[in-house]
């Protein structure tokens, strides 16, 4: 549905972009990562046919969004992180006037407009001006204008910053609702947001994609190990032996003890499931597992690691002296 391709940009002397690949699947949600400045928005930007790139081809849809930009732009919805709003409008007319921009007219428009405020939440708040509206809702009046035109692809740039916590539950609920029916990439700095909403990651740092794949992937790539926290019913010493000696095991060690019951984290082969091993390992000595669980890195474990070790690579000596 989005095709990049080797996708480079320059804002005079400087690169933003550094020659950027990614596919984004129909009906897939992408979470695109990096720091302040990394060149996210500038993607974000270069694929809405908001700015053409300086080199490279995008696709979307299967049309050039600079060749073919009205075709591709029909199946576009862009919410960029400061919707530019209307604040002397009511919602309604702000979103209609938005459908007539997409060429909606008559019942069909009048029909979309109604259906899309209620797909988003806001026909109780329609007759409002939008300045008299909250962040939260104005938010949601700037997914409408995003969703009016029944775009096929939908870019989404920091769509819950500003907001409070009952209001970001919200707008997520409303993005995870899209799931399969548009194609979504997501840009925002609340990792656990990312995670809990996008099928893959793409990190990007220092305009260079640096990372891409799902976080399940990503954690095992990158950690050179498994590891298994376990909750067991019996004497803290016995258990620990009995774990060190279970075939697979590598390390052991205590989290926290109490009288009968500790807390262990077991470090085993990568590629090798032990949790069998372990289960009968226990069950032989009489130990009660009370819970067991594979460990992961979080994403913003794996996005501290990736964009630290790129940094480390960039400033090397080898490279500022190319520089």
């Amino acid at each position: 549905m989005i095709e990049l391709s080797n996708v480079t940009k320059n804002y005079g002397n400087k690169t933003a972009l550094k020659g950027i690949s990614l596919f984004v699947k129909k009906g897939e949600i992408l979470g695109l990562l990096g720091p302040n400045g990394a060149g996210k928005s500038t993607t974000m930007r270069i694929i809405t046919g908001y700015m053409p790139p300086t080199s490279g081809k995008v696709r979307v849809a299967g049309y050039d969004i600079v060749k073919q930009a009205v075709a591709a732009k029909r199946f576009i919805g862009y919410l960029p992180e400061n919707p530019p709003l209307y604040n002397d409008m009511t919602v309604k007319d702000f979103v209609t006037f938005s459908a007539e921009l997409k060429g909606f007219k008559g019942k069909e428009k009048y029909s979309r407009v109604e259906k899309v405020m209620e797909e988003v939440g806001v026909s109780h708040v329609k007759n409002r001006l939008i300045s008299h509206i909250s962040r939260g809702y104005r938010q949601r009046v700037g997914l409408a204008q995003a969703l009016v035109g029944e775009p096929e692809v939908l870019i989404l740039d920091e769509p819950t910053v500003g907001l409070d916590p009952q209001q970001i539950i919200e707008i997520r609920q409303l993005i995870k609702n899209l799931a399969g029916k548009r194609t979504v990439i997501l840009s925002s700095h609340i990792l656990p947001e990312v995670s809990s909403l996008c099928h893959r990651v793409a990190i990007i740092n220092k305009g260079r994609l640096i990372a891409e794949d799902t976080p399940e992937n990503l954690s095992n790539a990158l950690m050179g190990h498994q590891e298994i926290s376990m909750q067991v019913k019996g004497p803290e010493e016995d258990v620990l032996l009995s774990l060190q000696n279970t075939p697979g095991v590598e390390s052991v060690s205590i989290n926290s003890s109490g009288k009968d019951i500790s807390d262990f984290r077991v470090t085993a082969e990568k590629d090798r499931d032990i949790r069998e091993e372990l289960f009968f390992a226990m069950a032989a000595k009489g130990f009660a597992i009370l819970e067991m669980k594979s460990s992961k890195m979080s994403l913003e474990e794996i996005f501290l690691e990736l964009v630290t070790e790129e940094d480390a690579v960039f400033a090397s000596p080898k490279e500022d002296d190319k520089s």
